[in-house]
């Protein structure tokens, strides 16, 4: 008997045992907002999480098998359509976090029907001449272009349809609650195949070089787009009646135009970087400052997280007058943000090394670059997702004016430093921009909504909210 009872657990452990279980199906079962806004956080976070790794990973594997030199071509060449990539669907993705909580909740169903597929077809026909005129800027830059770029930029021109459908329907998909559908295609199974179809032709002793890469790329981008359009329209089906349609193309385009502005001067403020770079610094010292960012930017899911499950539940609260709860909803991203990204970036900055090797011994060099960078993300994790909340809630001119000049700043800075101090004016520049966007868009929200949108007090204005 004494034998038997000194394997079993310690009264007091079983308890907390069960203690744990039960207030975990408690909130799997509680459907409050904030625990809903929880559950859809943490559902994103884990897909982001594990396509960030998977993305790291196909990182670091493309770096090795491309080497230094090809590798840094192939980073220029898909910048270039990551930036085009996040306007390319002119803000219908954006768009939709406001118009499906927007019609579904006033039931019009014909106007729901009409979002579902005509911007779509928009966003469709608006990339495919946009990719056209593309090609037609690379052809005519071909002067001032290496001769290992040209050919790998024709052929990105071919993923930016795919670009514009795909992040439609996560809009549409994030809009309706289906995190898994928005999320799973582009993170998940999409490095997947990166890293399975790269590895055939690596295996294959086919030349993996950026020409290879970028086929490789863009040809991922068709399956899993097409994939994501036969499950959205099924679930749609199975969820909204057939019936009327109706295209409001007009008013679709009224808000999504200023929220692609916003979209587009953050990006330019994401990539200005390395695209800055390039006149400056050869190949391999771009690759070696794309993986110093990259590692830090795991940190970066966590907001990318928190964003794609509060957007459209902003919408919803701002439509139905709801200023308390849209105040709570607030201050529950922020923590949900900040907290998670300080404790990623300790461990990032922690592990930095290692990470950086995993990209081959040269990368190392790129290390002091990732404590520089880390200063911007966490002054834009400090005040969670408030440059989304001014989007949808009408204040897109404001938000696009703070990019805009956090953009400037990034240019001038990037332009005086980098000659100097190469990649870490490149840094330096990233990160003062940086917490010049997060200081300017926590004084906007404050002046203008009267809401305290920082992690330190970030809840006390709950109480006083109208």
């Amino acid at each position: 008997m004494a034998f038997i009872g000194a394997g079993q657990n310690p009264p007091s452990a079983r308890a907390a045992l069960l203690a744990a279980v039960g207030q975990v199906r408690f909130w799997l079962k509680d459907d409050s907002e904030a625990a809903h806004t929880g559950r859809s956080a943490s559902a994103a976070f884990l897909i982001r999480a594990s396509g960030a790794v998977l993305a790291y990973a196909s990182q670091v594997l493309f770096a090795h098998w491309m080497g230094t030199f090809q590798f840094g071509i192939f980073v220029y060449v898909w910048t270039w359509v990551m930036l085009l990539a996040g306007v390319i669907d002119v803000g219908l993705a954006a768009a939709a976090q406001r118009f499906v909580p927007e019609y579904t909740q006033h039931k019009a169903l014909d106007l729901l029907r009409g979002f579902h597929s005509g911007s779509r077809w928009l966003a469709l026909g608006i990339s495919s001449g946009i990719a056209v005129v593309g090609a037609i800027a690379a052809e005519l830059a071909q002067p001032w272009l290496d001769a290992n770029e040209i050919l790998p930029l024709y052929i990105a021109c071919l993923a930016l349809p795919m670009y514009a459908l795909l992040h439609v329907q996560s809009g549409i998909a994030r809009g309706h609650s289906w995190m898994p559908l928005a999320l799973l295609p582009i993170y998940v199974i999409r490095q997947l195949l990166l890293i399975g179809m790269m590895g055939i032709a690596y295996v294959a002793a086919f030349p993996t070089d950026a020409i290879t890469a970028t086929v490789v790329s863009v040809a991922t981008l068709w399956l899993v787009s097409l994939g994501q359009s036969l499950v959205l329209n099924r679930k749609l089906a199975a969820k909204i009646s057939p019936g009327l349609k109706t295209y409001e193309i007009k008013t679709w385009l009224a808000t999504s135009l200023p929220m692609v502005m916003v979209e587009g001067l953050y990006l330019l403020l994401t990539y200005c970087d390395v695209l800055l770079l390039n006149l400056f610094q050869g190949p391999e010292d771009i690759a070696i400052y794309y993986a110093a960012g990259k590692t830090l930017a795991l940190v970066a899911f966590v907001h990318y997280a928190v964003t794609q499950t509060t957007m459209h539940k902003f919408s919803k609260h701002h439509v139905s007058g709801d200023r308390r709860q849209l105040a709570a909803s607030l201050s529950h991203a922020i923590r949900l943000t900040f907290w998670p990204s300080l404790a990623a970036t300790i461990l990032v900055l922690i592990g930095g090394i290692p990470l950086l090797w995993l990209f081959g011994s040269d990368f190392v060099a790129g290390y002091p670059l990732m404590f520089v960078l880390a200063i911007g993300l966490l002054a834009r994790s400090a005040i969670g997702p408030l440059a989304p909340l001014l989007n949808v809630i009408g204040q897109q001119r404001v938000c696009a004016a703070i990019f805009a000049a956090a953009f400037a700043i990034n240019v001038v800075l990037c332009l005086i430093l980098i000659p100097v101090f190469g990649t870490m004016g490149a840094a330096i520049s990233t990160a003062i921009a940086l917490v010049f966007e997060s200081v300017s868009l926590f004084f906007v929200t404050k002046r203008r909504l009267g809401l305290h949108g920082l992690i330190w007090g970030a809840s006390k204005d709950i109480d006083t909210a109208a």
